[in-house]
């Protein structure tokens, strides 16, 4: 009696899994409620399963694989019918009969489990074992999930079979088949058909022969112990009792099966696997790594990508990406200690901004002992700064507010900026900061020689002219977009804020860390026309199924006027013909249009060359990388104690000898500009302000955009407090402060006559009392003078 009734009660509580609602589910102890089954059950009928991300070059040949399983879905068309029909043979041989459960054999099952009190007997169909290695693989979380996934309990099993049967009403067997084929593991890493026919046998799930399919179908059994290469005996073993199961339901002939029973395995020597991650890519690995991180931040993130089974075509240029290697290693070796160098080649463009390749003289890998790295160097702030290649956000601010290429500035040997920051160089007074330039110079020199000659006290005089905050300004809106980032300086403040806060005049002579990348893709800013777009790894992303994911990018943007841009290009092509960078250029021969700037850092650790042209932009970047703090030495490349590093050095080398090896730099040009660039813009601008009264001479020169300052001075005639000029000194920027001239009332003393020596009668004519020219000149300046005052303007 007691027999009939645990029978009875055991048949209830099945139905009831078919039949009743949530409520009584949760009565007999099933955990998840009915809004998280309906959930899976919604996953389970999309049937995405974790998959293989491929990332291709721009020759579509594979840089690397990311994956935490390593499989590959295919169609219900893709898998051989004599696959399923083994499956099916063995695994659940009434699977194309019954409703997702087999309610004969699980009421068998379920009176061996209530006796033995634990799950004893599964007698689980296709759809069920579906159902658990989903929860197991794709749907757990954490270790916990995991053991809910598979616990041997009748509440688990109720779960299981509810879902099975709800997942058969909402899928044809075909299909279910399909997943449950695409999803069960395999062994030696791999899971699912597609993956198993790979590894195995070297082949596709679409060609899998009978005695391939019945090994795979025995091995699901249990892949862990059912292995090829550690259990061939357990595995034939299971393989005939496969091929059995096929000859019992007609899905191969009895002849065949025995035959086929006295086969060998047939398995490959070894398994087949796949590289996984970007360890396994060789110095393109920092390339991998920054398509991680790019994607990270467009809402792609890691976890996204090693289970997405996404398609990603790259811009990496495999041929580029070699020369640039190469390029770096030789100038430094990947083994010096204590010192790297990276190049990121971008390619300009004023509607994309494609990174065509990435590399650092360190070659990718774990062995440091080799002179081994996975540290992000090429795309992340490293190093002690880009040195004096900063000077050219200064003069850019400059050209910008209407300096011109050739107008004159000071070159002092020395100067002290006061409220600039503080220190520099010795003997600075408090409340100063103290520059010295590296050489001697001429004492004065034009903004195109200054930037080829690189003198300190130029920059932080120009600097000082056009503010700090322009010029940081200038910088992020160039390309430095990181010195934004909330903390960058000192996890605190960005880097830009704190430059602004403390107004460091420093700041032109580039001593904080910087991103190589974002460096390089200034230079493609410029040589872009003053476009600015995002640097871009990505070509296209496709999902598994080949629909394209959208990336979100910034649109591009025109920073900075295109006659600003080409002006400071053209300023810059003397760098390699007389400037720091030209003696590299002559002794590599290259005398193709260049724009350039060299940069060294007072303490000889970091290094840099910024060159440009329409067709290439690159930053070789030289840092000290190790965990010694010492300054750098040239040829060869190492740490010192007296630096003589340059960036004219192994920078602008570098730079050189890609350009040459890569041919079509050699064909770029540096845009012609407008002429009105070498003597300025703000020249043209700043308002006729002679003879009007001081408030209207002031707001006159404030609406065109000066700071204005007076002084009086004699006023030849000119009533008291009116405007007699407008003083430059030399050179004018908007934004600068000029000083307005006001007459003090007096006129200047007359000079003293000086006793004429008595000539020889002179054959031409005296000149005559009255300049009838003058006179009129003379009367016009008074009539507008007076006309200005009449308009109040």
């Amino acid at each position: 009696m007691s027999i009939i009734t645990g029978t009875v009660v055991t048949a209830g509580l099945v139905g009831a899994v078919g039949l009743a609602p949530a409520a009584t589910v949760a009565g007999v102890g099933i955990s998840r409620t009915q809004e998280t089954m309906e959930s899976n059950l919604a996953d389970l009928t999309d049937g995405s399963a974790p998959g293989v991300t491929t990332l291709l070059d721009a020759n579509d040949e594979p840089i690397a694989w990311l994956y935490k399983q390593r499989r590959f879905d295919v169609a219900p068309d893709q898998i051989a019918p004599i696959m399923k029909q083994a499956i099916v043979s063995v695994e659940d041989r009434r699977f194309y009969e019954h409703p997702g459960v087999d309610w004969q054999g699980t009421a068998r099952a379920m009176v061996k489990n209530i006796f033995s009190g634990s799950v004893q007997e599964g007698a689980s169909t296709i759809d069920q074992q579906y159902v658990k290695n989903y929860l197991l693989l794709v749907d757990a979380e954490d270790e916990a999930e995991q053991v809910a996934a598979t616990e041997q309990s009748i509440p688990r099993k109720l779960r299981e079979m509810r879902m099975a049967s709800d997942l058969d009403k909402r899928l044809s067997k075909d299909e279910i088949l399909t997943r449950y084929l695409n999803i069960v593991p395999f062994g030696n890493g791999a899971y699912g058909i597609e993956a198993a026919a790979r590894t195995y046998f070297g082949s596709h799930a679409s060609d899998l022969t009978p005695l391939q399919a019945a090994t795979l179908a025995g091995i699901v059994q249990s892949s862990s112990v059912l292995n090829p290469y550690t259990n061939p005996e357990g595995v034939i073993e299971r393989r005939n009792t496969v091929l059995d199961t096929m000859a019992e339901t007609g899905a191969l002939p009895v002849e065949e099966v025995q035959a086929l029973k006295q086969e060998p395995l047939g398995v490959q020597e070894v398994p087949t696997g796949l590289p996984n991650g970007c360890i396994t890519a060789g110095n393109k690995g920092f390339f991998c790594d920054y398509v991680i991180d790019y994607l990270a931040k467009k809402d792609l993130p890691k976890d996204k990508l090693f289970t997405g089974g996404y398609t990603i075509h790259t811009t990496l240029d495999p041929a580029i990406q070699e020369m640039t290697h190469n390029a770096v290693t030789a100038q430094v070796s990947p083994t010096t200690p204590g010192a790297a160098e990276v190049l990121n080649v971008v390619q300009p463009g004023a509607d994309t901004r494609r990174v065509l390749a990435m590399t650092s003289s360190r070659n990718y890998g774990l062995n440091l002992d080799e002179g081994e790295t996975v540290l992000p160097q090429p795309f992340t702030r490293v190093g002690a700064g880009a040195g004096s290649v900063f000077k050219v956000f200064t003069a850019a601010t400059a050209i910008e507010r209407g300096m011109g290429i050739d107008n004159i500035l000071n070159v002092p040997p020395r100067y002290n900026a006061q409220g600039m920051g503080e220190g520099g160089a010795p003997n600075c007074p408090p409340g100063y900061y103290c520059v010295e330039n590296a050489g001697v110079y001429r004492p004065s020199m034009t903004l195109r020689d200054a930037l080829a000659q690189s003198p300190n006290t130029t920059f932080v005089q120009l600097i000082q002219q056009v503010g700090v905050p322009a010029v940081v300004d200038m910088a992020v809106r160039l390309g430095l977009r990181d010195y934004e980032d909330p903390g960058s300086f000192d996890g605190e403040s960005s880097i830009a804020q704190y430059m602004i806060d403390h107004n460091l005049g420093s700041f032109t002579l580039g001593p904080t860390a910087v991103n190589p990348l974002e460096l390089s893709n200034v230079a493609a800013t410029l040589a872009s026309n003053g476009v600015w777009c995002e640097p871009s790894p990505i070509e296209r992303i496709t999902d598994r199924n080949g629909n394209d994911v959208p990336i979100d990018s910034p649109p591009c943007e025109q920073v900075i006027d295109e006659g600003v841009a080409h002006a400071l290009a053209n300023a810059m092509s003397s760098d390699m013909v007389n400037g720091t960078a030209s003696e590299a250029a002559k002794n590599m021969g290259w005398g193709a249009p260049t724009a350039g700037k060299t940069g060294t850092t007072e303490t000889h650790q970091s290094a840099a060359f910024m060159g440009f042209n329409s067709n290439f932009a690159a930053v070789p970047y030289i840092y000290n990388d190790g965990t010694t703090v010492a300054p750098l030495c040239t040829s060869p490349l190492r740490q010192c104690q007296e630096g003589t590093l340059y960036g004219g050095m192994e920078p602008a080398r570098t730079w050189i000898g890609l350009a040459e090896t890569l041919g079509w730099p050699a064909e770029g040009i540096i845009p012609p500009y407008d002429p009105i660039y070498n003597t300025g813009t703000a020249t043209q601008d700043i308002p006729r302000v002679t003879g009007l009264a001081e408030a209207d001479a002031r707001k006159r020169l404030e609406r065109a955009g000066y700071r204005v300052r007076t002084e009086f001075v004699p006023g030849n005639g000119m009533p008291k407090g009116r405007a007699v000029g407008v003083n430059t000194a030399g050179v004018t920027m908007k934004g600068q402060e000029v000083v307005l001239q006001l007459s003090d009332g007096t006129k200047p003393p007359t000079p003293t006559p000086t006793p004429r020596v008595q000539r020889p009668t002179s054959t031409q004519a005296p000149a005559p009392a009255n300049d009838p020219v003058a006179d009129l000149a003379s009367a016009v300046d008074e009539a507008v003078n007076q006309l200005l005052q009449n308009t109040g303007q």
